[in-house]
This record gives C-alpha cells, sequence and structure tokens, in this order.
C-alpha cells in the first residue's frame, strides 16, 4: 500500500470515512448545512431587533388617537412579517438533512436536520420506513416515516449508501394485475 492514510484525506475533510458515533457510520454531510444555519440565525436575529425596536417606538411614541386605525394596520403588518419570515423560512429548510449515519447491523439511520430554534434534531428511522415519492416535489427526496427528507444524490459518500436509502438496491417486482387493467 503506497498511501495507508489516504482514505483519511478524502474531499470531505480531514477524518475518515469510516469514523464511527452513536449513530452509526456518517454516509451522507450536506454541503449547505452552514449556509442554511447562517441564514436562520440572520433571519431569527433581525427579527428579534426589528421587534424590540418596534415595541421601542410603541413605547416611546404611542399610538396617536387621530390616527389610530392606521397605526394599528402598520404595527400589525410589520409584526405579521416579522414572524412570518422566520416562520417560512424554517418551513422550506426542516427537511434538509445536515447529516445523515447508518448502522448496518440494525438497518436503522439517523438524520440530523435543524429545528426552528437552530438546535439539531435528530430522526432515527428503518430502511423499510423510507418512501420514494411517485411524483418529484420540491424539496423532499424521500419520506422517513412520513416526514419529507431532502438529500443531494451527489454528496453521499458512496453511492451504494444512497441506493440502498432510497430501496433501488432491492429486486424490482412486476404486477401483471396493473398492466391488465389497461
Amino acid at each position: 500500500v503506497l498511501f495507508p492514510h489516504a482514505e483519511s484525506l478524502c474531499r470531505f475533510g480531514t477524518s475518515s470515512l469510516e469514523e464511527h458515533s452513536e449513530f452509526g457510520r456518517l454516509i451522507y454531510s450536506g454541503n449547505l448545512s452552514r449556509s442554511v444555519l447562517g441564514v436562520k440565525i440572520f433571519c431569527l436575529t433581525t427579527s428579534i431587533i426589528t421587534a424590540s425596536m418596534l415595541f421601542g417606538i410603541i413605547f416611546k411614541f404611542g399610538l396617536n388617537v387621530d390616527k389610530l386605525y392606521s397605526e394599528i394596520a402598520f404595527y400589525s403588518a410589520t409584526l405579521f412579517f416579522i414572524f412570518l419570515t422566520p416562520f417560512l423560512f424554517h418551513l422550506f429548510t426542516k427537511r434538509y438533512v445536515i447529516r445523515l449515519y447508518h448502522k448496518a447491523k440494525t438497518d436503522t439511520y439517523t438524520a440530523i436536520t435543524y429545528s426552528g430554534i437552530l438546535k439539531e434534531k435528530k430522526t432515527l428511522f428503518h430502511q423499510k420506513d423510507v418512501t420514494v415519492p411517485d411524483i418529484s416535489k420540491l424539496f423532499t427526496t424521500f419520506y422517513a416515516k412520513k416526514r419529507a427528507m431532502f438529500v443531494n444524490p451527489f454528496l453521499f459518500h458512496y453511492p451504494q449508501d444512497y441506493n440502498h436509502l432510497m430501496g433501488y438496491d432491492k429486486p424490482f417486482q412486476f404486477d401483471l394485475n396493473d398492466s391488465e387493467d389497461e
């Protein structure tokens, strides 16, 4: 062997792909993990700052009785967008898998995603719990226990890990009853 440590010098970092954790072997690392976390932090921070400034303005200047309805409409719309922006961003990013681990002995997976409060959320599922949608959906690669997950197939360390996760390594069974109905 010319390069005994070549596997540790892979493009995914300096650690070995065979590194094991309590969740199993790391088979997938999302390349947008830091970007998603950064944008979520920015979005939540700006919402908190804007809300505190809005409450400061209301406290200092109060509501003008002459234009009460217009001020209530303005403050309501502002608060709506302050809370709507982080909520919508979370709806789009809660499916993004930042890391995926596989335990071969039990054939279970642990998907790590971000929660709404920026904590890592773990989802444990078995390979038989994975269903692939019949029709391609936005930000959904597969469902694990009916929870939508989004991964980039090209970022799996080994293609056979993706094929096993999706069930593409199972033999195909053709149902003749479906073709007789046509």
